[in-house]
């Protein structure tokens, strides 16, 4: 039932006030502008918005904006205002200036993760390229009885190495 319902059937009804007539010690009417956006049991939402910016101010802000926008308005003033309380001089500035320098130093960090990337990927192709090489060679050598050659014994631990073979 509304409050219009039970006033009719003679029950009275007790509104409670807005955080913004509470903390302006107003009397809060169901005509309250702020009332929708200030609910009594959130009474730190208006306090910081009325030390940034002034209850007169918020009033003639919200009756500025649309009906269908006052909502994400009355949230943009409460973070500013937030803001605005936590660093006085940039307010929301100071943070967006904050996380543009995180976005562009984590763009650096991509960067040279990328460009690491691309270098370890040519050292595999590298080592793939030897591994294929030393085991041609190895096919080549016990098809092929023309003129061969020797390895020294650094040479054959090295080849062994690469191809996986015990020393």
């Amino acid at each position: 039932m509304g409050s219009q319902t039970l006033a009719r059937l003679g029950i009275r009804t007790h509104h409670q006030p807005c955080a913004a007539c509470r903390m302006l010690r107003r009397r809060c009417d169901s005509n309250c502008i702020l009332a929708p956006y200030f609910p009594g049991d959130e009474p730190d939402k208006f306090a910081g918005v009325h030390k940034v910016f002034g209850a007169s101010n918020v009033i003639k802000l919200i009756q500025m904006v649309e009906e269908t926008n006052r909502e994400d308005a009355v949230k943009a003033l409460v973070y500013e205002a937030r803001a605005r309380l936590r660093d006085p001089v940039y307010g929301s500035t100071g943070t967006i200036f904050q996380l543009q320098k995180m976005v562009h130093d984590l763009k650096l960090q991509l960067k040279s993760t990328n460009a690491r990337v691309l270098e370890l990927q040519q050292q595999k192709d590298q080592l793939l390229g030897i591994f294929m090489n030393v085991d041609h060679l190895d096919v080549l050598s016990s098809v092929d009885h023309g003129p061969s050659f020797s390895l020294d014994y650094e040479d054959s631990m090295a080849s062994n190495l690469l191809i996986g073979k015990p020393h």
